[in-house]
């Protein structure tokens, strides 16, 4: 079964090692977010949840990535993560990778594919 593209936010609207953009995902059933973030002047978009504990990642909304702007940094326990394919860098995560998402760049967006393990909510994703 082949899912329809969604189209989540406009090329524009992320900044190379900048603010992410959160929505809306139904995860196992489970309701949680995902966010996309721009690093190598490549969208990457995984779950917002840390892979220690299944809490979201961000220090403030949308504020994943550290200074450097390649590293997302778990605000709750420190787990660090490589922007480019979510790997485990560091702390608690203990080697477990983030979750990716299957997202596409183009026409001036960014679109999310989802899969059966990664739905939508039945009230939309935005966030």
């Amino acid at each position: 079964m082949t899912m329809q593209q969604i189209q989540v936010c406009q090329s524009g609207d992320l900044e190379e090692g900048g603010t992410g953009y959160r929505f809306r995902v139904l995860y196992n059933s489970e309701e949680t977010t995902a966010f996309i973030v721009r690093v190598d002047n490549e969208v990457r978009c995984f779950l917002n949840r840390c892979s220690h504990v299944p809490v979201e990642l961000d220090w403030n909304y949308g504020e994943f990535l550290d200074d450097s702007g390649r590293i997302v940094v778990c605000a709750t326990h420190g787990a660090s993560y490589d922007a480019t394919d979510g790997s485990c860098l560091g702390g608690p995560c203990d080697g477990n990778p983030l979750v990716r998402l299957n997202i596409e760049e183009k026409d001036g967006a960014v679109y999310w594919t989802p899969t059966e393990l990664i739905t939508v909510p039945s009230d939309g994703i935005e966030d």
